[in-house]
């Protein structure tokens, strides 16, 4: 099972973090000790002083592909949930300065937090889904399907270019405005429009 991580898919984050719109999907992977299911609580780890959180859509592949046309890459996943993409922020900044990988910042263990899944089918136009982290019952960050550069399809086919998707792999497709650190504490929630499908603790 693979965690492919799709970065700078929200305009208006790229431009909160000053960086550039990407001209093509940008991905990266997170190993699958990063993730934490059933509302299992948030470690901040001790080599940070700067962890983010970044609500995301994530979808559930559904069987193997390799070279998927765009056309059909809605038929390669069946479910989509919330997933939280934790980054070190300030060791993400000292990688970019050193033009070095961001993995150390981004795939460390518990980094990734998985909610509950929903049946696409259920969803309706899956490019009009509303989304939201609160934190301690006040919203972060709120997004829109809509508003991503790149579509669900156009990430699948892309990725699947350089890497075979497999059945129960999962795609974080990116985070809109608005990510913050989080502080021992904190309670996180995240909605698909009004179904709260991801809680946890930090700590």
């Amino acid at each position: 099972m693979k965690i492919i991580c799709i970065g700078r898919n929200y305009a208006d984050h790229a431009k909160e973090l000053n960086n550039p719109l990407p001209k093509v999907p940008v991905f990266f992977l997170k190993p699958d000790t990063a993730l934490l299911r059933d509302g299992a609580s948030f470690f901040i780890p001790e080599f940070s002083n700067d962890i983010h959180h970044e609500i995301e859509l994530v979808l559930r592949i559904s069987k193997t592909g390799k070279h998927i046309d765009e056309a059909f890459a809605d038929r390669y996943f069946d479910q989509i949930g919330l997933g939280i993409d934790f980054t070190a922020r300030d060791l993400q900044q000292q990688c970019k300065e050193k033009g070095l990988p961001w993995e150390i910042a981004k795939g460390f263990d518990g980094s990734a937090p998985l909610g509950k899944f929903v049946d696409k089918a259920s969803l309706g136009n899956l490019n009009n889904l509303n989304f939201q982290l609160k934190v301690n019952g006040e919203v972060r960050q709120h997004g829109n399907s809509g508003d991503q550069i790149f579509n669900f399809n156009k990430v699948i086919a892309y990725v699947s270019q350089f890497i075979t998707l497999k059945s129960g792999d999962l795609i974080f497709t990116g985070t809109p405005a608005g990510v913050a650190a989080v502080k021992p504490g904190d309670l996180l929630q995240g909605y698909l429009g009004s179904d709260c499908l991801l809680e946890m603790q930090v700590k």
